[in-house]
């Protein structure tokens, strides 16, 4: 498809794909390169990810993220981005405490930063909080399974929804943040016979990461697919690329190209003309 016949993505696109029963896909980006070769290559979905503290600044967790760096990922990603639907991720407490300063952090993703949804993390005890901020005109993606800012609650970053009851309660969960507005979900390491259910009963679009092929698309974080982060690698990641790897290659090159004076060569330095030359050198040696 060329660059003309491409439009910007929309939620009623969205909508029909999942009519159509094609799935979309979507990736994290953090920073302004990654986001532009991502929508040039087509990808219909971006997330800018609270991850991003993870896979970008080296905290161990998504909990330290704030609104501010938060807003200066997302700003960098949609300065970038032509056609595809930025995702701004709520962090950790811009929306746990109250309605109002959900709304708040939420609309500075929509004007500081132009995206075109939020995603929050929760699924009943949230459903206020995505009712505040739809009702505020802020288009929202909810987040069910395995929910990183309650990791502490779910005991870990472990799979949600092996047994009948926590699979039932995120059934429960999906339709309740269908009705407070959400107008998709993504779903989070959770079984995909569970996910194929909620896809089933859910008018909405269903998004997974890690939750099978049932769901309306997949999303995957784009280091974990470029081989770029090694804190740890969930069960639903593909590798499509070893980049790490090859950076230490391409540094290691370069560190004995210094070392052996192969670089920089006589195509990597600027020339001054031999006649302004010898007027330097002239000048130089009048003085002396």
């Amino acid at each position: 498809m060329s660059e003309e016949e491409r439009k910007k993505i929309t939620i009623p696109y969205l909508y029909r794909k999942k009519e159509e029963g094609e799935k979309i896909s979507w990736l994290t980006a953090y920073d302004y390169p990654t986001a532009l070769y991502e929508d040039r290559a087509g990808i219909e979905m971006i997330l800018v990810g609270d991850s991003g503290v993870m896979t970008m600044l080296g905290q161990k967790t998504t909990l330290p993220a704030t609104m501010d760096q938060m807003v200066w990922m997302t700003q960098a990603v949609t300065r970038a981005v032509k056609y595809a639907f930025v995702v701004g991720d709520m962090p950790y407490m811009s929306y746990q405490a109250t309605s109002e300063e959900a709304i708040y952090n939420a609309g500075r993703f929509m004007a500081e930063c132009g995206v075109d949804a939020i995603k929050l993390e929760g699924g009943a005890q949230m459903a206020d909080r995505v009712l505040a901020i739809v009702k505020a005109g802020i288009p929202v993606i909810g987040h069910i399974g395995m929910t990183p800012q309650f990791a502490a609650q779910l005991g870990g970053y472990k799979s949600q929804g092996r047994d009948a009851e926590t699979a039932r309660r995120l059934i429960d969960d999906a339709r309740i943040l269908e009705d407070a507005g959400a107008f998709a979900i993504l779903l989070e390491a959770v079984p995909a016979k569970v996910a194929g259910i909620i896809v089933k009963e859910a008018s909405i679009p269903i998004y997974s990461i890690g939750a099978g092929s049932e769901c309306d698309g997949q999303l995957l974080i784009v280091h974990d697919i470029l081989g770029l982060f090694e804190l740890f690698k969930p069960k639903f990641v593909k590798r499509y690329a070893e980049l790490g790897e090859e950076m230490v290659k391409v540094f290691t090159r370069y560190k004995k190209d210094v070392k052996t004076e192969k670089f920089p060569g006589p195509e990597h330095c600027y020339n001054i003309p031999e006649k302004e030359f010898e007027k330097l050198k002239n000048k130089k040696d009048g003085e002396n």
